[in-house]
């Protein structure tokens, strides 16, 4: 179920928001720029996960003027989890939009905005926009499980200016609710 905690930057172990509820959710992230949408799922007949979202994706092509599509998963036992894992834990942002829809699984996005830090679980079933330039992290977890389609703008993918900040290291990790 996707949840969301928002936190004051300089205390990590006192949350100011917890909600599950998406409306809260979306008007939560709304107040700082980000969209978050509940999409309803539906199966991947032969496994061609763009083709089952057509619709939506074209959707959002024509509002964010996205150009390049793609899907990525991961699964708990990939060899390179570790690694992957690493690569998102830190605070960065990106000179375009980071769009993800969540086919299946679950993963974090963590924002920093406004003096504070949203911690954003996302499950299947949600779309994510966070505006570019926003300072934000990822984390999928010691045992990833997800499949995701990404939007972008750039055909290059995801480009990322890392900050330099350690608040990651500050704030609650993903530890994953599905068995």
């Amino acid at each position: 179920m996707s949840h969301l905690a928002v936190y004051a930057e300089g205390a990590p172990d006192r949350p100011l928001l917890e909600t599950a509820d998406a409306t809260e959710i979306a008007e939560a992230l709304e107040a700082i720029g980000v969209r978050f949408e509940r999409w309803p799922t539906r199966d991947v007949p032969g496994g061609d996960t763009l083709a089952a979202y057509a619709e939506e994706i074209e959707r959002l092509k024509v509002i964010g003027g996205y150009q390049a599509v793609d899907v990525v998963s991961m699964v708990p036992d990939h060899p390179d989890r570790a690694m992957f894992r690493q690569k998102f834990l830190s605070e960065h942002r990106h000179m375009e939009d980071e769009v993800r829809f969540f086919v299946d699984g679950e993963g974090l996005f963590t924002l920093h905005e406004d003096g504070r830090v949203f911690n954003m679980l996302c499950t299947k079933g949600d779309l994510i926009a966070v505006p570019a330039g926003m300072r934000h992290w990822f984390d999928m977890g010691p045992a990833p499980r997800f499949t995701a389609i990404r939007l972008f703008i750039n055909p290059d993918g995801w480009v990322a200016q890392f900050t330099g900040d350690e608040i990651a290291d500050r704030f609650p990790r993903h530890e994953p609710a599905l068995a």
